[in-house]
């Protein structure tokens, strides 16, 4: 998997915090976790020194998740003029179900609970490169056909 991923420098920035995050305090605290439940004694009987195991292998896969995503991270920052939709752009949507904006960001840093989605979503995909006033017909994973209308581009 050497495929670049693009990011905004702001999701850069939010992973290499996270990062930081992991390294320096996280597994401190996970250490000491691990520490205190040996302390309880015999551990092949010991819930919490499992417990602070598993964690201590997520926060692990996390740093290196973390780190392989950094070192193939491409940061794009959004143009300053708004004509076409392009990463990092806020892009003003609207459908049968209302209007809605999202931010279009790399794939490592959407959140859709957050109005951040991805560029390689089917409603990224498909308004990339797009102007306002245009229209676009998105194929949802369950087949349903949805049309938007850009009313607006923003940085």
């Amino acid at each position: 998997m050497n495929t670049d991923i693009a990011l905004t420098p702001a999701g850069q920035v939010k992973l290499e915090e996270e990062l930081r995050h992991l390294e320096t305090v996280r597994r401190r605290e996970v250490g000491e976790r691990i520490k205190e439940a040996k302390e309880f004694g015999d551990i092949s009987e010991n819930s919490e020194y499992d417990d602070a195991k598993n964690e201590q292998a997520w926060v692990e896969s996390r740093i290196i998740e973390v780190t392989q995503i950094l070192a193939r991270a491409t940061v794009v920052d959004a143009p300053t003029r708004s004509d076409k939709v392009t990463l990092g752009n806020k892009v003003k949507l609207e459908s049968t179900s209302g209007v809605t904006v999202y931010q279009v960001v790399g794939s490592a840093e959407a959140d859709p609970a957050n109005d951040k989605i991805s560029n390689e979503s089917p409603v990224g995909h498909a308004i990339m490169g797009r102007k306002k006033g245009d229209a676009v017909k998105v194929t949802t994973p369950s087949g349903k056909i949805i049309e938007y209308k850009i009313l607006a581009i923003s940085r």
